[in-house]
């Protein structure tokens, strides 16, 4: 299995409607991003590593995921992190009929807004990065489509956790966007990982900073 810890340059030049990095003026800024959560305990670690860093962060939350754990989701907004919408049920687009698709989406988003205000072109992010042409076209005006150039692989353990934080140090640049997961598949790899990934790049002077904090389009 080939592993693309950073996205390919020529699948962001054929996707320019979607948001791959983000290039701020001052440079030396990372985006850290989260999907899949809330989920109790792990969440909760994830907020208080992110707090012993002073980094703030983006986790793209499922909606049936917040309506389970809604005090907990209330505490990744009250820690000052971002949230985006991650479908209701985690639906891959590539085989969810449009229809359902777009429904799905607007589920989470409703059930975020009972938490937060309105915001005009919430982010979005498609759960596995699944979406096509015509749903990115459908969704554009309304969300702002948020991808990454750097994955993780925390849910993947035929990379050992030393190899793929290895690999993510090596790859991060100035305005990257970092995926992990906020997931039981995730756990162990990425209590190893996270600290140690903030610890290298805040000995380096970087700021860790929510997406909507600067620079995006």
């Amino acid at each position: 299995m080939l592993h693309f810890y950073k996205t390919p340059g020529i699948l962001k030049k054929i996707s320019k409607d979607l948001i791959w990095d983000i290039q701020a003026d001052n440079g030396k800024e990372i985006y850290v991003t989260f999907d899949d959560g809330p989920i109790p305990q792990l969440t909760e670690y994830l907020l208080d590593v992110l707090s012993d860093f002073n980094a703030k962060a983006t986790f793209f939350c499922v909606g049936e995921n917040i309506a389970k754990q809604p005090e907990l989701f209330d505490r990744i907004i009250r820690d000052g992190h971002a949230v985006g919408n991650h479908t209701y049920n985690h639906l891959k687009g590539w085989s969810t009929k449009n229809k359902r698709y777009f429904a799905n989406i607007e589920k989470c988003q409703s059930t975020i807004n009972n938490h937060l205000p309105k915001t005009r072109q919430p982010l979005f992010r498609p759960p596995h990065g699944q979406i096509t042409r015509s749903q990115i076209k459908a969704l554009r005006t309304n969300y702002k489509i948020i991808m990454w150039d750097i994955l993780a692989y925390d849910f993947d353990n035929s990379h050992a956790p030393e190899v793929s934080l290895k690999k993510l140090v090596d790859k991060t640049a100035p305005g990257s966007i970092v995926v992990f997961h906020d997931n039981y598949k995730a756990e162990s790899k990425i209590k190893y990982m996270l600290p140690k990934f903030l610890d290298h790049f805040a000995l380096l002077e970087f700021k860790f900073k929510k997406i909507g904090q600067s620079g995006i389009r």
